[in-house]
This record gives C-alpha cells, structure tokens and sequence, in this order.
C-alpha cells in the first residue's frame, strides 16, 4: 500500500471520527433545546393565554364563557390542553364538543358545539329539556323553550335517553324549522314512532331510519296546496307517503 493510500484513510477516519463528534454536539445541543422548551418556554409567561375568544355560544351562555376563559387562562399558546377544556364544560351537558385553536402569542380561540335540543321531559318549572342524541339537558333553563313534549312524567336517573325514548329524541332533533314551529309532541304508537302536530295531524315515522328524509315527505306532503283535512300522513316509506282520514286542518306549511 502506497504511502499516499495510507495518508488518505488516515485523513477518512479522522475526519469521520470529526462527523460523529459534531453529529453528537449536534443531538445534545437539540436535546437541551427541546427539553428547555418542554420545560419553561411553552409554558411560559411569555406564551401564556390573555385573550379568549370564542365561537359557537351565544346570549344565555355566560356561565360557560367564563368556565372556559378560566380554563384557557391556564394554558399557553404552545401548551392548549384538551382534558382541561373537557373539564370546564362537563357541567354544560348542552355542549357536544369543545375545541381551541392557539394563536401566538397570546390568543386562544374556542370553539363550542352545542348539542341540538329537540323536546322536553316534564312541563313549567319543572320542564327538562332533552337533546337529539338522547343526552338530558340538566342545567338549561328548560320552562320558557317552545319544544315539542315527550311522553314522560320526569327524567330517567341515567344521563340519557333509550329505547323509543330515544329514536322520539332523534326524530324531533332532525325537524326542519319550517314544520319543528307545528310539532305538539311525540308519541310511540302501535305504527312506531310519531308525532303530532298542532291541529292534530299524526306524522308517523315508524321508526328513526331516515328521519331526515322522512320529515322532507311530511313538507311535501302538508304543503301541497290540494291537500285537505286529514288524520295522519304515514312516512315509514319516504319515498311513498301515505295520508289517510278527514278530520284535522293541516299546519300552514310552505315548501321549502
């Protein structure tokens, strides 16, 4: 081997030896960063949370706005935690979902999903509204909202709603605004799941299957300008409802 070769791998292994130094330098320099940053910049004075601002509540919602500025108030920008905005609106069961979105260096914004209300357990001040989904609403003022009346006497024990009790829940949570104004309250007949609307004409729905289609046959139907009085109009079908009896004006439906 020439004495130039040997040179040249004696130059290769020192400077490989240099690379892994340097590599090493390098990784304890980025681990020291890192852990300084997971130890006092992100949560930081400097990042901490001053300004919250929120999206998705509204008047009424006071109690929750200040349950949520004081949660986000313990955060920073860098450090949002989700298990602590859960916590601040565990007593809110009208919330469905809660999230924030960080904006350096100082601003969080929260973004609340209210659960739909669809009816109410109970009448005057002892009235409980339910949601969509089943969930009961405890802690909303419940006696002054015009919903429709479910067929029990107070609320079950557990936090929501089951069995018919619970496909009445999601039929009335899916009502449109044009025909939710005529509905009176919901039912469990022998055809299934129903309600009844002001004046007294039944909807009945069979069950919660394509609520949302269901009620789009019941506008169809109650707006059609020919229609005259009836006892129910059957929507176990969407795509074929049935009308049947004579004794009841339709609600003034519109289409659309």
């Amino acid at each position: 081997m020439s004495t130039a070769t040997v040179a040249l791998a004696a130059r290769t292994r020192a400077g490989a030896r240099v690379l892994r130094r340097r590599l090493v330098l390098g990784g304890m320099i980025a681990a020291a960063l890192f852990a300084l940053y997971m130890l006092w910049f992100r949560d930081s004075s400097l990042v901490a949370v001053k300004t919250v601002r929120f999206e998705g509540v509204g008047k009424g919602d006071g109690d929750l706005e200040r349950s949520l500025t004081e949660a986000g108030r313990e955060m920073t920008t860098l450090h949002v935690r989700q298990s602590v905005l859960a916590d601040a609106v565990r007593p809110f069961p009208i919330v469905e979902s809660v999230s924030a979105d960080p904006s350096f260096p100082s601003t969080l914004t929260i973004r609340v999903v209210k659960r739909q209300v669809a009816g109410l357990i109970g009448k005057g001040s002892d009235a409980v509204a339910v949601g969509a989904d089943g969930t009961i609403l405890r802690g909303l003022e419940a006696k002054d909202l015009h919903l429709p009346q479910m067929p029990l006497p107070s609320p079950p024990k557990g936090g929501r709603l089951k069995g018919p009790m619970l496909e009445q829940a999601e039929v009335l949570g899916t009502a449109p605004a044009g025909l939710r104004r005529y509905v009176d309250h919901s039912f469990n007949g022998q055809s299934g799941i129903g309600v009844e609307l002001d004046g007294g004409v039944d909807l009945v729905f069979g069950d919660a299957s394509r609520a949302s289609d269901k009620w789009r046959a019941a506008a169809a139907v109650l707006s059609d300008p020919g229609l005259g009085p009836l006892d129910y109009v059957d929507l176990s079908v969407p795509g074929r409802p049935a009308v049947g009896g004579v004794g009841h004006s339709p609600p003034p439906v519109t289409s659309g």
